[in-house]
């Protein structure tokens, strides 16, 4: 087995080289999509998440489609992100240790930034937008940064486990009084939101800005609470750094899969008829509350999935697909409420209400199979994503070299072919061969070329 090889001591202020774990980049990409088939089906319809489905698409397949989206995609996929969120924070200190340089300044610049980037986001594209709870979580997470591996779990478990807790004692508080949403008035008020949103850019911004603090609601009581658990996972598993040697998490990986898609599964199941056939009731606060539970372990379920196939013979085809999108995550989230904002609003085309839940993924699947496309093109031209070079200049208050030809030549880290290990960490990539059953063995990856920062990709 392949040990981790020290990196040598730099001067302060200057790069140490750098590599990247491709499964992460991966996995992030892979993230990217799930996000994007949830968010498009609220940017497709103003009744979706009413509890009315939109009259026009109450067909068998139009349900179909629903269901399976909110079954396996809903709620799971920001989790995953979450993860990778806290993983790469690790990274970046690091980095910033190797670097001798200060650590919290530049953190908080590149949180202000995100903040900035996704109250813009927020405001003009798309209401749902979670940069701003990344800004605000990474402070937490700045605090917490001297915390114990397994300090950081016991209080992601209690976090899950306390806001179940909190939707259990609320359905139950619920439950004598009955409670059924008002269907004709939450219709009216969908078909009355359509319309506005077909009409001008100001009518946009109008219905975006009074829905803000709806979901402003569920970020702090719904959301917020699991990504920071995700969070704090994500960097308990970054300081034993599991995800550039997965050697001796074979077992694991095959136990997540196992009861990851078992309960997350049917977690999942209850989740989704609550949520299409019983909103406003108990019942639904207390599928929220299962949903809590349950859907991380569906994301673990993903990710160890992927993370198995990308350490198989299969590894070199699935990272070159996702790998890409995943160092341009933040160019590529952003794009995509963009692209479904000219689609679906009065910016563009005005198609909110008029495409069938089964055209919406097929847009989304489109969308980003055109975004993995275009990543690797761009990547093998330019050393960060258009976005990412712009945070990256915030952040460091540099200006950032345009191509990998000039990151090289000015001494930093360049992108290379995927197989490599992470920015910001020591230990070379090991390429995992399978050997006997429920083990690998590591070696280590040829000697490449090094990959941009990975702190300046991770969103």
């Amino acid at each position: 087995m392949t040990t981790p090889r020290a990196v040598p001591d730099t001067p302060a202020g200057q790069e140490a080289p750098a590599r990247r774990v491709a499964a992460v980049d991966a996995l992030r990409g892979f993230a990217l999509f799930g996000i994007l088939m949830v968010n498009s089906t609220y940017l497709a319809s103003a009744h979706h998440g009413t509890g009315v489905e939109d009259p026009g698409f109450d067909g068998p397949l139009d349900t179909a489609v629903r269901t399976v989206v909110t079954v396996l995609f809903e709620a799971k996929f920001f989790l995953l992100f979450s993860f990778l969120f806290g993983y790469s924070f690790t990274l970046q200190l690091a980095s910033a240790e190797r670097r001798r340089t200060r650590f919290a300044p530049r953190f908080l610049r590149r949180s202000s930034g995100l903040f900035v980037l996704g109250a813009v986001h927020a405001v003009v594209l798309f209401p749902g937008d979670i940069l701003t709870t990344y800004a605000v979580l990474g402070l937490v997470l700045l605090a917490l940064r001297r915390i114990r591996p397994r300090t950081a779990v016991r209080t992601a478990l209690a976090l899950f486990t306390l806001t179940f807790a909190a939707y259990t004692a609320l359905a139950l508080a619920l439950w004598p009084a009955g409670g059924r949403l008002n269907e004709a008035a939450a219709a009216a008020d969908a078909a009355a939101t359509t319309e506005l949103l077909r009409s001008d850019a100001a009518s946009v911004i109008t219905v975006h800005l009074q829905q803000l603090p709806d979901v402003a609601f569920l970020l702090v009581f719904f959301q917020a609470p699991a990504a920071l658990a995700a969070f704090l996972l994500g960097l308990a598993a970054g300081r034993h750094q599991a995800l550039s040697d997965l050697a001796p998490h074979g077992r694991l990986l095959r136990r997540l899969q196992l009861w990851g898609f078992t309960a997350g599964l049917a977690g999942g199941a209850v989740y989704a008829h609550a949520s299409l056939a019983h909103q406003g009731t108990a019942y639904q606060v207390l599928a929220l509350g299962v949903d809590v539970i349950t859907a991380p372990l569906l994301a673990a379920a993903y990710a160890a999935s992927l993370l198995r196939i990308a350490h198989s013979p299969r590894a070199e085809s699935v990272l070159r697909l996702l790998a890409p999108a995943g160092r341009m995550t933040l160019t590529n989230y952003l794009t995509q409420s963009l692209v479904c904002a000219l689609l679906f609003t009065g910016y563009g085309f005005a198609l909110v209400g008029r495409v069938p839940p089964a055209g919406v993924a097929a847009i989304a699947t489109t969308l980003f199979a055109v975004q993995v496309v275009a990543s690797r093109w761009w990547l093998r031209r330019h050393a960060y994503g258009p976005l990412e070079r712009v945070l990256r200049a915030w952040t460091h208050l540099t200006r950032p070299p345009r191509t990998a030809t000039a990151a090289a030549a000015a001494g930093g880290p360049a992108p290379a072919p995927l197989m490599t290990g992470p920015a910001g960490d020591s230990t070379p990539c090991l390429r995992l061969r399978r050997r006997g059953r429920g083990t690998y063995e590591g070696r280590p990856a040829a000697k490449e070329p090094t990959m941009t920062e990975g702190a300046d990709h991770d969103r």
